[in-house]
């Protein structure tokens, strides 16, 4: 039996696992650091913390972050990678990804995503359902690009930024890296890092 280790019993986590039963994975199990104040999820058990999933690596099959902050998500994966843990991406059968396009390690692709060729996706992203990444995009570890977003050729985004729901980005813009685009944004110049944008066109609020 083929069996995924997810840490992070969430929302966020909910959808992962679905991800993985529909894409070849015969069984989830949990782990969280709530535990053992909260045990499941759903209709899963969660069965340990990050230190239960460390001590057990050798049971699964393979393993996966499924938590939404991008820096504790990164954080995370990589501690797993610290100890080599065998990390694996994760694609819903109804996402569309180019042969050409390149999927870090720990990387989620949701229903009705497009990744188009030569996209380069890093380590721990979450491409969300129905967001489109054109041809040459480039995104960093720990990107977030919620459902809807749409990224237009040639675009960068940086290390554990996040664009909020139904924003767009022109072509070839350079977003930095801890940035926070809100939602419906539309990006039409370059973003600094650790900026905080919003609007029609997108304008800094902080």
């Amino acid at each position: 039996m083929k069996k995924l280790a997810i840490l992070g019993a969430s929302g966020h986590g909910k959808v992962v696992a679905d991800i993985a039963l529909c894409s070849g994975w015969d069984d989830v199990v949990f782990f969280d650091d709530a535990w053992p104040q909260k045990s499941s999820l759903g209709p899963w058990q969660i069965v340990g913390d990050s230190a239960d999933l460390i001590g057990s690596l050798a049971q699964y099959q393979g393993c996966v972050v499924a938590i939404g902050d991008n820096i504790i998500r990164y954080q995370k994966q990589k501690v797993l990678m610290s100890v080599e843990a065998d990390l694996v991406s994760l694609v819903h059968p109804r996402a569309v990804v180019s042969p050409y396009a390149i999927l870090g390690v720990g990387t989620v692709v949701m229903a009705g995503a497009i990744l188009n060729p030569f996209a380069q996706i890093g380590d721990a992203c979450i491409v969300n359902t129905g967001a489109i990444v054109e041809h040459d995009c480039q995104l960093a570890d720990a990107v977030h690009l919620s459902p809807q977003v749409a990224l237009a050729g040639g675009v960068c985004v940086g290390v554990a930024s996040w664009l909020g729901i139904g924003s767009s980005v022109k072509q070839l813009v350079n977003i930095g890296a801890h940035v926070m685009v809100g939602a419906g944004s539309v990006v039409l110049a370059d973003i600094a890092d650790n900026s905080v944008v919003a609007g029609v066109p997108a304008r800094p609020l902080l």
